[in-house]
């Protein structure tokens, strides 16, 4: 049994007022104090964070408790257990004595256990003649028991903590989706707003959040969020009631029009992506956004869905259609708008020219239209040569058109523009991705 002296360490270990007040708190344990001391261990292992530990030191405590012979930590079953280094090395699967050395230090500073050394530093037990634990040396356990109420609070601490910062995430997704879809709404639907000033605060916000944020950071953004959310409600709503009392029927006709109720479009709305910004995965929408945070036209994917619908001319209006290499080394610029700085298909090639078609201010439905005469693969070739003539073109947009009304009446052909650009570009080419 223990005496309830106050020990000091063996060797060059000092002792530490800490260590003393451990001594005296284990030494105030009611003689009916109990607790379980797998329950408590997991009490241990969410409020680890309060208490200054890590899992391993966590792993050595679990093999500690595991010589402790009785499920129930209390005062009248002994609270000192005396494994050598050892056998924690082996209940620990394989730690170095070194590492269990230093883990035990850990959970003697952080006030969880108690040092009770012998005279020669050694952890044994000597027994009197009955076979009952006279006397022994090693680490008590008693802070744990002394502390198991105030852990038991750290943990529910940290539970609560962690579902409180749960609920505001999920809030924060919320309006994000509320504000990034309600502006493609507005953008969609031509409603009269600044609405690239409300994107652009928009992804101020988000963007300076940092990667890991403390709840207050959370708490600060979901007021923004809900503040800026409500901004563009009260803007849209104030449209809305403009329109019944107008009662312009053309005017609604144009808005049903317009709409897409089949779009599955998942994309927040962006304005004119700077140029060289490179395509990533956004996990948190499912959605296409730029490597400097700035998100994908909304259009984007409704062009690329349409171009693959069963009714659109992919036979390229009777244009011939040229290697992906080619087009590449005629139209070096194109590259920067795919995957990495590269394209490897034409997938991404038609990809990188719907983000291009939005940069130049082609109108969705221009492309569209360049798509069905011309084929989604020579339309996104088109827009490649665009791009590369950007400098020596006014309006993208009517110079796409006017290139699709002569593909029509079979006056086009893509190969005198390949080869001119080819030519162009021919000191100064690029690899292919």
């Amino acid at each position: 049994m223990e005496t309830g002296s106050v020990t000091t360490p063996f060797g060059r270990r000092s002792m530490t007022l800490g260590m003393l007040a451990s001594q005296v708190m284990a030494g105030e344990i009611k003689p009916d104090q109990s607790v379980d001391k797998w329950k408590l261990f997991r009490a241990l292992c969410e409020a680890k964070p309060l208490l200054g530990i890590g899992d391993r030191a966590l792993a050595v405590l679990n093999a500690l408790l595991s010589f402790y012979p009785k499920n129930e930590l209390a005062q009248g079953n002994g609270l000192i257990v005396f494994p050598s280094n050892i056998q924690l090395s082996l209940r620990t699967h394989g730690m170095a004595e070194q590492t269990v050395r230093r883990h035990l230090a850990a959970l003697v500073d952080a006030g969880l256990l108690l040092r009770k050394d012998s005279p020669n530093g050694k952890r044994y037990v000597r027994r009197d003649r009955a076979g009952e634990v006279d006397e022994a040396f090693g680490f008590s356990l008693a802070p744990l028991l002394a502390r198991a109420e105030e852990i038991e609070q750290l943990a529910a601490a940290v539970m609560a903590e962690r579902l409180h910062v749960q609920r505001l995430r999920e809030r924060i997704t919320l309006c994000r989706r509320d504000i990034a879809k309600l502006i493609e709404a507005a953008v969609e639907e031509d409603i009269p707003g600044d609405w690239q000033g409300l994107y652009s605060e928009f992804r101020d916000l988000i963007d300076g959040l940092p990667r890991s944020p403390t709840t207050a950071q959370l708490e600060l953004l979901l007021d923004e969020l809900t503040g800026l959310r409500t901004n563009i409600l009260n803007q849209l709503e104030i449209q809305v009631k403009s329109t019944k009392r107008r009662g312009n029927a053309d005017y609604i006709e144009r808005h049903i029009q317009n709409s897409n109720p089949e779009s599955t479009s998942e994309l927040e709305p962006s304005f004119e992506p700077k140029q060289g910004a490179i395509a990533e995965p956004d996990n948190d929408r499912g959605s296409v956004t730029v490597a400097k945070g700035e998100t994908c036209h909304p259009f984007a994917q409704k062009e690329e869905e349409q171009s693959r619908r069963p009714g659109v001319r992919n036979d390229g209006g009777g244009l011939k259609s040229f290697p992906l290499g080619l087009v590449l080394q005629a139209c070096p610029e194109i590259l920067a708008y795919g995957p990495d700085g590269a394209i490897r298909n034409w997938r991404e090639l038609m990809a990188a020219a719907v983000i291009v078609r939005s940069m130049l201010g082609v109108s969705p439905s221009a492309y569209e239209e360049a798509a069905n005469v011309m084929g989604p693969e020579n339309a996104a070739t088109v827009m490649a040569c665009i791009l590369e003539r950007g400098g020596h073109i006014n309006s993208a947009g009517g110079y796409l058109r006017g290139l699709t009304r002569r593909s029509e009446k079979g006056e086009f052909a893509i190969g005198p523009m390949l080869m001119a650009l080819l030519r162009a570009n021919a000191p100064a080419g690029r690899k292919v991705g």
